[in-house]
């Protein structure tokens, strides 16, 4: 079977599995259930999008020029040690960081975005630098040769060659950044993390799902979102599979 024959079945047997999950839905009630928490949901998807922005930019605003930082030479020795530093952000829970972020910051939106955005940094900061790094040596030396400063030779060579691994970096942060914002709730930062621990709290299965499918959803949404940007702005002739 061909790949285009392989395609065509793929899109078949999802919308087969999406239908027959609606006529399932519909007729368990489901959708009747989950359609009780509208308004709530709508309202929190709304808080939900506005911490991911407010960190995500936040991390990135931060991420890009520190990667960029650490991948010149004249900060080698300490690269390292610095992605290890960033590395607590992954390996301390996210929860523990929510709640030493409440701990300085109080209770809200401010310990919620500053505790996403540190969660939200490795990917970025570790993939800007490894793209940097990566960057071919003839592609500086031809830099070099017709005479190219060194911060030409950053945005006219470097980061246009390491885009691709920066947007997936990028791309891992906020899909992370999505399924975690629901713990923020739990410092008064809102989100459908409302729904979500509510739901559990009460044995209230589609409180919880109402929390629940949003919040998976939005993450394919953003996902797909970083990766369209990815496609728009990456030059066509670099080489993801070289990268």
């Amino acid at each position: 079977m061909t790949k285009p024959a392989y395609a065509r079945l793929f899109r078949v047997l999802t919308l087969l599995a999406v239908f027959t999950l609606g006529a399932i839905s519909v007729q368990s009630g489901v959708l009747e259930g989950l359609l009780k928490y509208q308004e709530d949901v709508v309202y929190l998807v709304g808080q939900h999008i506005e911490l991911v922005l407010m960190s995500g930019i936040a991390a990135i605003l931060i991420g890009v020029p520190l990667g960029v930082i650490l991948s010149r030479p004249r900060f080698a020795k300490g690269a390292e040690g610095a992605m290890q530093t960033l590395n607590i952000g992954t390996t301390v829970p996210t929860l523990a960081i929510l709640a030493l972020s409440m701990s300085f910051l109080g209770i809200g939106t401010a310990p919620a975005v500053f505790g996403l955005c540190i969660a939200s940094l490795l990917p970025i900061v570790r993939n800007t630098y490894t793209g940097l790094l990566e960057i071919p040596a003839h592609l500086r030396e031809a830099g070099a040769g017709i005479g190219m400063t060194p911060l030409q030779m950053l945005f006219r060579v470097e980061i246009p060659n390491a885009l691709y691994v920066i947007f997936a970096g990028i791309r891992t942060a906020l899909a992370i950044n999505v399924g975690t914002v629901p713990l923020a709730f739990l410092i008064g930062g809102g989100g459908l993390g409302e729904l979500i621990f509510t739901g559990i709290d009460l044995d209230e299965p589609f409180m919880m799902l109402a929390g629940a499918i949003p919040t998976a959803l939005l993450a394919i949404i953003v996902d797909i979102l970083i990766a369209l940007i990815a496609f728009l702005l990456v030059p066509r002739g670099v080489n993801p599979q070289r990268t």
